[in-house]
């Protein structure tokens, strides 16, 4: 059985009572108005604590002296001092509501901060935004270099997060900033703006891993995203770390990618110059860039005299099947070079482009028969088609460089064509 006024003491603690101040209270509220040493003497205190601690209530507004001699302190009505209570405790719960989110967005922002005193070597980070300020601020404490690598298609994003601006003020720093990325019409403009101040340079293959290494003291690698695994910009997660090997690996994978890449002015002129012109050919509109090849052609034997000409096929072949393979590559799943490879069997008998079948997985072999681009009259075209065609798939699909031999062609009638896919 709780003994009488503990619900009080309880309460008077919570308020930052001791305990022989609350006692001094308690006898107050029994005994009526006291003297000072009266209400010592009623609560078992010694004087000099008991003056201590009416001085305490006194401020607090729990005794209230009446002002007379000798001076008497009368207790602060017990209902009051709960309705008192109350009104406190739901103010600080509309100042808790109201502060939510600025006290979770506080400690997310705190969760992420890392600095040499801590020793976590690893933080995940959640969400754009999260990601977005833990960049800005990292890249804002850069002192010798900044490597980012993205795809074309997120370049963008980066802009809108305010990445640009915060590598912008890092070069003007003297920090040196490079940007690894894949330089294509829809990227064009993105791309600009960040060569106007980072060294980018357009990779030549998929850039499958979007990264920032800081110095030599940390490295982000994003983990999923809308272009990996999550479904939307909000989920996306990214991994940070110090760890000398983590950083030392992000750093090795980038200097692989950037050694064999297109220097930016170089590919904004591959890209604008006339002479690398797209001609789009679109579904029940085939004839309509042919016949502008048509016209084209006639208007250069008139201006010329020329009366004969030869169109490399080889190039628009390889052209046409490498544009093939990376939308094929959006549509088949897989992770490893066999799991693609049996989805990419699958496509083929659904979407009737022939029989592909995975011979073997090591080497990847395929053997293709009833190909749709091997005709009775050419059939040479899908002997140089395909090939390429698998490559963008495989290279799109897996991130890594391909080689795929060229079929014999001696033994087409009787076994189609047989494709050897090995990693570069």
């Amino acid at each position: 059985m709780a003994r009488p006024g503990s619900g009080l003491l309880e309460l008077l603690g919570d308020l930052g009572i001791p305990e022989k101040g609350a006692r001094v209270y308690l006898a107050a509220c029994r005994a009526g108005p006291q003297t000072a040493s009266e209400l010592g003497r009623l609560s078992a205190v010694n004087r000099v604590e008991a003056y201590r601690f009416i001085k305490q209530l006194s401020e607090t507004g729990l005794l209230i002296p009446n002002g007379g001699r000798p001076q008497r302190f009368a207790a602060l009505a017990p209902e009051e001092l709960v309705d008192r209570s109350i009104r406190k405790a739901s103010d600080r719960l509309h100042r808790l509501e109201a502060d939510r989110e600025k006290v979770l967005l506080g400690w997310e922002e705190s969760r992420t901060e890392l600095d040499d005193r801590d020793p976590r070597k690893f933080a995940v980070l959640e969400g754009r935004g999260t990601i977005y300020r833990f960049l800005q601020k990292r890249i804002g404490t850069a002192e010798r270099q900044v490597l980012l690598s993205t795809g074309g298609r997120t370049l963008a994003t980066f802009l809108e997060g305010g990445i640009d601006r915060a590598l912008r003020e890092a070069g003007e720093r003297g920090v040196k900033v490079r940007v690894l990325t894949e330089v294509y019409p829809p990227s064009l403009g993105p791309a600009k703006h960040f060569a106007g101040f980072s060294e980018l340079r357009h990779s030549v293959n998929p850039v499958v891993n979007r990264a920032v290494v800081i110095d030599r003291v940390g490295a982000l690698v994003y983990v999923s995203g809308e272009d990996e695994f999550g479904p939307t910009h909000e989920e996306q997660v990214a991994l940070w770390s110090s760890a000398p090997m983590f950083v030392h690996l992000a750093r090795d994978n980038y200097r692989r990618m950037w050694a064999p890449a297109t220097r930016a002015e170089v590919r904004f002129v591959e890209l604008e110059n006339p002479i690398s012109a797209g001609l789009p050919v679109v579904s029940g509109k085939e004839s309509v860039p042919f016949q502008r090849l048509k016209e084209i052609a006639k208007l250069g034997m008139r201006a010329s005299g020329v009366k004969e000409f030869q169109l490399q096929l080889p190039e628009l072949i390889e052209t046409i099947a490498r544009q093939l393979g990376r939308e094929i590559a959006k549509q088949v799943e897989g992770s490893t070079p066999a799991a693609v490879g049996a989805s990419l069997s699958e496509y083929y008998e659904t979407h009737t482009l022939g029989h592909l079948a995975m011979v073997k997985a090591q080497p990847l072999t395929f053997q293709v028969t009833a190909c749709f681009a091997c005709t009775a009259h050419s059939p040479e075209i899908g002997r140089m088609m395909c090939p390429q065609l698998l490559r963008s798939v495989l290279e799109s699909r897996l991130g890594h460089r391909w080689e795929v031999s060229k079929p014999d062609p001696t033994k087409h009638a009787t076994r189609g064509c047989v494709f050897t896919a090995t990693a570069a």
